[in-house]
């Protein structure tokens, strides 16, 4: 794939970049690890320091870097704006809380382990390549790197090839705001050079948002070098609906929920199982809300819906309607391309969907919801854990019982009650089964890459 950054509200190439040469590798995977060297002595302050100026930073610009987020993968401008703040906040967040959560401990009775004193201390591991996607070119990769770099690690990102503006300026962010040279270094390389890079003695560890498949090698390559993972995959995430729940609210964040980041977000809901008692009605006002959403250039304020990201992800899109109706669902709404330049597809809801539909298995990137129709709690369960993906899930419902069944049975890494899945830098973030390994955010973050040193004196 080439790197370049193609307007997916035109179609047009705005902008071209020639991937690094072996030698610029290499210079910055050594500037890297010298950086790696000087911040393991720094304290917590000092990092602190460097992060808020850098956040700082961030916010003074979130206008021009708003822009190269919907410029580069369609998303609306409102929500670019979002983005950044919320990346601001992030790294406030861990500038403030770093230390603590990596305050180790000691144990209270040392004696017995034999020893006068035996306590554990977090230690930062050393340079750690982040694969990163385009769907949230500066989150995606501020959750890891806050974090990261406020422990005392190096970072190296390779991101998607189709966001190298945003690549580029979160290259030079972190020196900006203190850090030294080679804290953090963008990688301008295509997918095939990553290998290299993982293998390479001074990366140590890697982090990876992306594709199932692209987790599964990343992971491949870490396990044969035996150098830790932290893997954040696909999801399809089930929304269910309970006969007790306020179908009015229910259904204007189920809008949300599927149609946020123009439906291409790992924790949109995706599957909408809705209780025989409620469906009817619930259908009724998810569909009609769904089209009503104004759909159009994202750099207008007013536009609720931009284009999908890629040609190919709207092609994904055409293909998984044609094959649903094809096999007897029914169409409540959108389905066909937007007629007009650039790669727009509707928001759009199919409803009778049956196992033998890809939409039943796979993800769909983009703003397409299937809706099911399930007679007890238990169906809606098992329907709901029928899945390889288990990142996150929302349950509508005014039932404690159903709250309690929902949140133990679910097999997945969270559950929201009246709610929308997103992710918050207190809490954990991260799915099990093919959802992914190991956790983001909060003090899990943080720690995720670190050496938990346990230290005994006799």
């Amino acid at each position: 794939m080439a790197i370049a950054t193609v307007n997916p509200a035109t179609g047009a190439v705005e902008a071209t970049f020639e991937a690094d040469t072996d030698a610029v590798v290499e210079r910055k995977i050594a500037q890297s690890y010298a950086a790696y060297q000087a911040m393991r002595g720094t304290d917590y302050a000092t990092r602190a320091g460097w992060m808020v100026k850098a956040a700082q930073l961030l916010e003074a610009e979130v206008e021009d870097v708003a822009r190269i987020l919907t410029l580069e993968m369609g998303k609306t401008i409102g929500q670019a704006r979002a983005e950044v703040r919320k990346s601001a906040t992030a790294m406030r967040f861990y500038a403030e809380q770093a230390e603590a959560f990596l305050a180790g401990w000691e144990l209270e009775d040392p004696s017995a382990v034999h020893a006068s004193k035996a306590y554990v201390r977090y230690q930062p591991l050393g340079v750690v390549l982040a694969v990163m996607p385009w769907n949230y070119p500066l989150w995606q990769v501020i959750r890891f790197a806050a974090p990261a770099l406020m422990a005392g690690n190096a970072g190296l990102l390779k991101h998607a090839s189709n966001v190298p503006q945003a690549a580029l300026y979160l290259d030079t962010l972190f020196e900006r705001g203190g850090f030294p040279t080679g804290s953090f270094h963008a990688l301008l390389i295509p997918a095939s050079r990553v290998e290299g890079v993982l293998r390479d003695r001074r990366v140590v560890a890697a982090t990876l948002t992306g594709s199932e498949p692209a987790g599964r090698s990343v992971a491949a390559i870490a396990g044969s070098e035996v150098k830790p993972v932290v893997l954040e995959l696909g999801g399809s995430d089930p929304f269910i609906v309970m006969p007790t729940a306020d179908l009015d609210a229910a259904s204007s964040i189920a809008v949300t929920a599927r149609t946020s980041n123009n439906g291409q977000a790992c924790i949109n809901a995706k599957r909408f199982i809705v209780h025989t008692d409620a469906y009817d009605e619930f259908a009724r006002l998810f569909a009609q809300k769904m089209t009503a959403l104004h759909v159009g250039d994202p750099f207008e304020e007013t536009t609720q819906v931009g284009p999908v990201a890629t040609e190919s992800g709207l092609s994904d899109l055409e293909a998984f309607v044609e094959d649903a109706l094809a096999k007897g669902a029914t169409l409540l709404t959108g389905g066909t391309r937007i007629d007009r330049t650039g790669w727009f597809f509707p928001p759009t809801v199919l409803a009778d969907i049956t196992p033998e539909m890809r939409l039943y298995a796979e993800e769909a990137f983009g703003p397409l919801a299937t809706l099911y129709r399930v007679d007890s709690r238990d169906e809606a369960l098992r329907i709901a854990n029928d899945t390889t993906f288990g990142l996150s899930s929302a349950v509508w419902t005014n039932d404690p019982d159903d709250e309690a069944f929902f949140t133990t049975g679910l097999d997945v890494g969270a559950v929201f009650i009246n709610g929308m899945s997103i992710s918050y830098p207190e809490l954990p973030f991260g799915g099990i089964k093919d959802s992914g390994i190991g956790r983001e955010l909060s003090a899990e973050g943080i720690r995720a890459f670190t050496n938990l040193k346990t230290i005994w004196k006799n």
